[in-house]
């Protein structure tokens, strides 16, 4: 939570709309100028169960996971106490609810408010929601239009029978005739018209607005809602998204449509990326471009599927046999999803090898307001072949070859995972090996990345290295410990292989140490810069697992603690 924000936690068993409570209450509050974040909560289970809507109210675009919440609202106590570790409340709090009695031990409140949810709903309208109640009661609370929450809840039950929509607005209307009193006054609004959008939407976005017409899908937490949501734009834009029987088919669906001249592209979450490797690794040695989201959870296996963790670098990096480089990208924030995944597309097509995005369940499934995100919108350049003296493999300066297309005169080869000469005869030739080896290997290391392999900011001896969504918490942390006094640089890094390496030793100089934030268990972000690096700057470790986000608070606990003297 900002300095000057409002934190809000919804929550309610499966199908109590919690989570439809606090995204329509966040697109009233962008609509009437606010800025905020909705970050969702589930349970340890993929399907159904206790969900809440966690809200962070601001007067910037700064955000982090709030660590204390000034209000809950609970539209039942039903399996709470899963939301322990996540929801604290801060001291001055306020919960409403139906039954205090029934309220876990743990919940500490400056005061309880005792709100008849489900007989005022009924009352409202035989098929009135406690949501909808719970919705027209904080919109009163936040002085938002009546009006702009029934117009949100009118389009969201668009396709539903009248008698639902008009249960919401008699719902919103009896709660928004209910005061409620914050425990701390909402921040201040600007002016409307940011984009109100979640991390799964901005890296669909971005991957359709760079060009990807292909898309083979098949579901899997917390990356389903991506999926979905490109089916309906992408037939509008004249592509095609197809259902898959499982994660294999999926890439390999996405392979083919790529050797067949189209932009592809696929999105999973760990146990997925696992079962994609191998096919990863024929798009290395064929050389056919294609992208990947890997949005993460916890892990290993089943793990935790419905929280946020960063633990798949080290499959992403190293997860495919024989040596076989490729593309790893991670997006920032929210709004950085439409640029990263973007760029992975377009370096893709450009150096003709598989992108892994590495995006996770805080940024996928949150929802945030933002400002209008940059977009890639570069056109790969092309490689021409001589008529007749078509080489697929040419070796080339760059390391990029001509790709034809099924279809292309004269110019038919083969692609598959055997080793290959540079018509793509599959050969066992050391040479060959040698040269197709170097080939694939200098294509990325040659290539200008320009400034966007990271974003680096503030000076000072101290340097905060990270990567995806890990970037707010260290943002936070070091704009609070340069107030403070202690001057601090940030270095959130985007590309992360190939791995900059001279542009992030100039990005560290001057630094006499460095600590790398990351949320996983064994710290696989310090070992693989470690190990990249050298021993110029002393490095040290902040890993910390889920589910619970990362927040400033305990970074600059840490740093004031254990790096400041």
């Amino acid at each position: 939570m900002t300095r000057d924000g409002l934190s809000i936690a919804i929550t309610g068993a499966g199908g109590a709309g919690a989570i439809s409570c606090g995204e329509m209450l966040l697109r009233a509050w962008a609509a009437a100028g606010g800025r905020g974040l909705l970050r969702k909560a589930f349970g340890p289970q993929i399907r159904g169960g206790e969900a809440a809507a966690l809200l962070t109210l601001t007067d910037s675009e700064d955000y982090t996971a709030a660590t204390h919440y000034d209000l809950l609202l609970a539209l039942d106590w039903l399996n709470f106490e899963r939301f322990e570790d996540e929801i604290r409340l801060a001291d001055h709090a306020a919960v409403v609810c139906e039954s205090p009695g029934d309220a876990p031990e743990f919940i500490k409140a400056a005061r309880f408010q005792d709100v008849a949810f489900k007989q005022l709903a009924a009352d409202s309208h035989p098929e009135g929601r406690s949501n909808m109640l719970a919705l027209g009661l904080l919109g009163r609370a936040l002085e938002l239009p009546v009006e702009s929450l029934c117009e949100l809840a009118e389009q969201r039950l668009a396709s539903r029978p009248q008698a639902y929509r008009d249960a919401a607005r008699a719902g919103i209307e009896a709660g928004f005739e209910l005061e409620l009193s914050l425990p701390r006054p909402a921040p201040a609004r600007g002016e409307p018209g940011a984009w109100c959008m979640s991390g799964n939407q901005a890296a669909a976005y971005g991957a359709l607005d760079a060009g990807i017409r292909f898309v083979a899908a098949y579901p899997i937490t917390p990356a389903s809602d991506l999926l979905e949501w490109m089916a309906g734009p992408l037939e509008q834009l004249g592509g095609h998204l197809v259902q898959a029987e499982d994660e294999l088919a999926a890439i390999n669906m996405a392979l083919g449509a790529s050797f067949g001249g189209v932009p592809a592209f696929t999105a999973t979450s760990g146990p997925g990326l696992a079962l994609m490797s191998e096919s990863i690794g024929l798009a290395v040695a064929s050389e056919t471009p294609v992208c990947i989201v890997n949005v993460q959870r916890g892990g290993p296996s089943t793990g935790i599927p419905t929280k946020s963790e960063q633990s798949d670098l080290d499959i992403a990096l190293h997860g495919l046999h024989g040596d076989a480089p490729h593309l790893v990208l991670a997006p920032l924030d929210i709004g950085d999803c439409v640029f990263t995944t973007g760029w992975a597309v377009h370096l893709a097509a450009a150096l003709q090898t598989p992108a892994i995005v590495l995006s996770d369940q805080f940024l996928g499934q949150s929802t945030a307001v933002v400002s209008e995100p940059r977009r890639h919108r570069a056109e790969p350049g092309q490689v021409v072949a001589s008529d007749g003296d078509y080489l697929r493999y040419r070796l080339t300066a760059s390391g990029v070859s001509a790709m034809a297309v099924p279809g292309d005169s004269d110019r038919r080869f083969t692609a598959d995972g055997l080793e290959h000469n540079e018509r793509g005869t599959p050969s066992a030739s050391q040479t060959d090996h040698q040269q197709q080896l170097d080939k694939r290997r200098h294509k990325l290391d040659a290539h200008e990345f320009g400034e966007d392999w990271a974003e680096v900011a503030g000076e000072g001896e101290l340097a905060l290295l990270c990567f995806g969504s890990s970037a707010a918490a260290v943002r936070a942390a070091a704009a609070r410990l340069a107030r403070s006094g202690t001057a601090v640089r940030s270095v959130a890094i985007r590309l992360l292989a190939p791995l900059p390496v001279a542009e992030l030793h100039d990005a560290l100089e001057g630094c006499s140490r460095a600590l790398v934030v990351e949320q996983n268990h064994s710290a696989q972000l310090f070992h693989y810069l470690r190990s990249q690096m050298g021993v110029d700057v002393p490095l040290r470790s902040y890993a910390r697992p889920g589910p619970v986000p990362l927040n400033p608070d305990e970074l600059c606990e840490f740093i004031n603690q254990e790096m400041l003297p």
